[in-house]
C-alpha cells in the first residue's frame, strides 16, 4: 500500500474528499491488478489511509488529480 500511496500511476479524486492512489502490478497473486489505495489528507505531512484493494480494470469517470 505504501508504495501505490508513494509512486502512484495516478491519482483520482473520491466522492467524499479522499483520494483514490492506483498503481498496476504486473505480477499479483492472482494475476496482474491494479492496486487502489483510498486515503485521506489532514496536511502535507499527515494522512490515514481509508482502504485498500486490488481490481481488474482501472477506474474510470473519476477525475485526475495526479499522473506520472
Amino acid at each position: 500500500m505504501l508504495d501505490a500511496l508513494n509512486k502512484p500511476d495516478f491519482v483520482h479524486e473520491g466522492d467524499f474528499g479522499e483520494l483514490l492512489a492506483v498503481k498496476f502490478y504486473e505480477v499479483t497473486p492472482l494475476t496482474s491488478k491494479h492496486l487502489v489505495v483510498a486515503y485521506k489528507e489532514n496536511s502535507q505531512k499527515d494522512g490515514f489511509i481509508i482502504t485498500a484493494y486490488f481490481t481488474s480494470k482501472p477506474l474510470v469517470g473519476r477525475r485526475v488529480v495526479w499522473t506520472r
